[in-house]
């Protein structure tokens, strides 16, 4: 995967995240349920999103084109995307002995 492509698709992420995903108690499951599948769930990213109201507007657009790239990746790209999100998720929980927060 091209870091250029990575970084688009994780900016979103990295800007809105903790505030788009503060209150979930698995938000590596949520970030998970996005990409899991052979194209971006923008369904479930929506229901994230309508969360926090007032961060649709600003955020839609981002994760819109963060969704088209995730979209033409080829598989093995998203493989390597997911695995990414897993190696945070446990380098996070290895931190301390509390589930991840963020």
């Amino acid at each position: 995967m091209a870091p250029a492509t990575l970084s688009a698709i994780a900016a979103p992420l990295r800007a809105y995240g903790a505030v788009v995903l503060e209150g979930y108690e698995e938000p590596h499951a949520e970030v998970m349920a996005l990409v899991w599948g052979p194209r971006f769930d923008r369904e479930h990213a929506l229901r994230l999103l309508e969360r926090r109201p007032g961060y649709v507007p600003q955020v839609l657009h981002d994760v819109q084109k963060a969704a088209d790239l995730f979209d033409r990746m080829a598989d093995a790209e998203r493989d390597r995307l997911r695995s990414l999100i897993q190696r945070h998720r446990s380098l996070l929980s290895g931190c301390d002995n509390r589930p991840a927060t963020h």
